[in-house]
């Protein structure tokens, strides 16, 4: 008779400290990131489950000039909507963003259905790259803000917005300051039925 596998293991243990403990950092040492590091975590990234192994995803990493260019962006778009003020504080804050990489899914004009699944296979690829580059060292925010919706967003990274849609845009690197979070208990969360 077999017996039933354990769920005491420490390699379960290990995954569950990593995915408790993992944060979206805002804040970042001006530590360069080596885009071999970044490369290594999008190749592993992309084995998450996409049905019909679509593999909607596309990466834009972009370089110091590439950052640059999107932190006078950012600033043109929030003067635009909250003043100038705004807009400078915006842009320096971006400006100490050690690394950014745009994530893309390619759009299906024929299915609502095959987008919503190809955005959902990006958003689990999009953990597992924030799981590893935080076992790394590194902390990620995710961003969808109004840059990402932007056509001069999409001239800039060279990305035909007919043909793809921003999942995010994504700062890494060092951090400088790790948020202490919270989550609701499970009982708050889970119906369970007959």
């Amino acid at each position: 008779m077999s017996t039933l596998p354990t769920f005491d293991t420490p390699e379960l243990r290990d995954l569950e400290t990593l995915i408790r403990e993992r944060r979206t950092v805002g804040m970042y040492l001006p530590t360069p990131v080596p885009d071999t590091l970044i490369k290594r975590a999008i190749d592993i990234s992309v084995w998450a489950p996409n049905h019909h192994v679509t593999e909607p995803w596309r990466f834009y990493l972009m370089g110091d000039t590439t950052r640059a260019a999107a932190a006078e962006l950012v600033r043109d778009i929030v003067t635009e909507r909250r003043g100038p003020e705004a807009g400078e504080f915006k842009a320096k804050a971006w400006s100490k963003i050690p690394g950014m990489l745009t994530v893309t899914c390619q759009r299906s004009p024929d299915s609502e259905l095959r987008e919503r699944e190809d955005y959902a296979a990006c958003s689990a690829m999009l953990q597992n790259f924030a799981l590893y580059l935080w076992r790394a060292g590194l902390g990620t925010k995710w961003t969808t803000g109004p840059i990402t919706r932007d056509a001069r967003f999409f001239e800039m990274i060279g990305a035909n917005e007919t043909e793809e849609s921003v999942v995010g845009l994504i700062f890494y690197g060092y951090p400088k300051i790790t948020p202490e979070q919270q989550r609701a208990p499970l009982a708050d969360l889970l119906v369970e039925l007959p």
